[in-house]
């Protein structure tokens, strides 16, 4: 019996563009940027240098903490570059540039266990972490520290299926397309946390999609159930999944290991069954392209790296009157400025919108309606978190738990006066975590003189 999280919203999907149009593969681009950030963590060491030839699936970087994940040549060529280049955050980051020389070489040394179903929890999170493998849906954490952290606090497993933003459906076409993969990173996940069957969540608008993993549910005796939940956004959030799936909150500033649960998104899932069963390392994604502004809209399967404008050609182009570009859905999107950006293993759609679509006004007014309030998902008052940023009260914007958002856009979207309170929030946040840094160092700058002073 799934449950109903509070508030949300309900925008048209606007994914009949692409949702019933097969999985298409972009043309090879002639070059591929590799960042070293393509993760939540400490970014990666390059560990090639210019002139070298790479082949597919070969480490180009490699992760110097626990909580990083290393990155993979796409691509087969020479390495062009290993410089600061363009990243879709919009800031420089160290980048191996390759030159596709279009053999599609595989990496020699990459080989699939030989009895995958004899590993163990610890040799598969290796698995895990040596092919790179994230969250897919877009939050980019590593996914062997997921599993690793998880261990013994685990009951419940949700595979993430919603893909509740607006136009995405490169998830949808991916369980109409490869539901045999997806289905064996399903079993390895109820291997690892020893569960009886794994929950995978998704919303009514893909119905098609979970009628199909029920026949294959049956078929193959998977460990697994099909939860067909109410859509609505942000469904696919992972606290508000969580509740939907079990009822259960998760605890402000908690994880969803603290009821017993972990999410993994469907993508994520697939990549965990190719890397355990065929020792493939994360090269390439399944991107949407849409939005008003595309001439003709794909799903494309593309090497990660691949720059914004080779997705954008590959589907015909956009207007004339496109205004803005935007890397992810158009809830919770970032804009991009430079096409020449490459996207990530997090990428899950590039959306172009036609002027027609703008929305925003020269001088935003709050009218204190309160809608922003009645549909926060994380139970907030935006409205009074929006004027403390404002008015530059850090601490009563951090006791009002802004640092508690998800970012998911329902009240700037519901907003009636067009306040750009997302965007305020991600810069309160930063300026909390500036205020903090500067207490953190005025306290050791202070430690280090009382220190002195007795030493002198």
């Amino acid at each position: 019996m799934t449950q109903p999280f509070f508030g949300g919203i309900h925008p048209n999907d606007k994914k009949a563009a692409t949702n019933k149009k097969p999985i298409e593969a972009l043309p090879p681009p002639a070059r591929v940027v590799i960042p070293m950030s393509l993760h939540i963590g400490a970014p990666c060491r390059p560990c090639v240098s210019v002139g070298d030839y790479v082949t597919v699936g070969q480490m180009v970087g490699e992760a110097p903490a626990f909580v990083s994940a290393p990155v993979h040549a796409s691509v087969s060529g020479t390495v062009a570059a290993v410089e600061p280049r363009i990243h879709f955050s919009g800031v420089p980051v160290m980048s191996v540039v390759i030159e596709n020389d279009f053999t599609d070489t595989p990496c020699p040394s990459l080989r699939a266990p030989r009895d995958p179903e004899s590993l163990t929890v610890e040799q598969i999170c290796e698995i895990v972490k040596n092919a790179g493998i994230v969250g897919m849906g877009g939050a980019t954490f590593p996914t062997h520290v997921k599993i690793s952290s998880g261990l013994g606090k685990v009951d419940t497993v949700i595979v993430n299926a919603s893909e509740c933003e607006p136009y995405i459906t490169s998830d949808h076409r991916t369980l109409l397309e490869h539901p045999e993969e997806v289905l064996g990173g399903v079993k390895i996940l109820a291997r690892v946390f020893g569960v009886d069957r794994v929950h995978i969540a998704i919303e009514d608008n893909k119905e098609n999609a979970a009628e199909m993993l029920k026949i294959k549910i049956e078929e193959e005796r998977a460990p697994a159930v099909v939860d067909v939940l109410r859509t609505r956004y942000p469904q696919g959030a992972e606290k508000q999944l969580c509740q939907s799936v079990t009822g259960k909150q998760v605890p402000p500033g908690a994880l969803p290991a603290a009821i017993g649960c972990a999410v993994f998104n469907i993508v994520t899932t697939m990549a965990i069954y190719n890397a355990v069963y065929h020792g493939k390392p994360v090269t390439h994604r399944i991107v949407t392209v849409s939005g008003s502004g595309v001439k003709d809209p794909k799903n494309l399967y593309c090497p990660i790296g691949t720059p914004i404008c080779e997705l954008l050609d590959a589907c015909g182009g956009v207007k004339k009157s496109t205004f803005k570009i935007l890397m992810g859905g158009p809830m919770m999107g970032h804009s991009q400025y430079d096409m020449d950006a490459p996207i990530g293993k997090g990428t899950n759609a590039i959306l172009a919108f036609c002027e027609k679509e703008e929305r925003t006004v020269e001088h935003p007014a709050c009218i204190r309606c309160g809608k922003c309030i009645s549909v926060c998902p994380m139970h907030l008052q935006p409205v009074f978190m929006y004027q403390y940023e404002r008015a530059g009260m850090i601490g009563e914007l951090e006791s009002a738990h802004v640092l508690d958002c998800i970012e998911c856009g329902a009240c700037t979207y519901i907003c009636p006066g067009r306040l750009h309170l997302v965007q305020s929030f991600r810069a309160g946040k930063q300026k909390i975590n500036n205020a903090r840094a500067a207490a953190k160092a005025a306290a050791e700058a202070a430690a280090k003189a009382a220190d002195e002073k007795k030493e002198g």
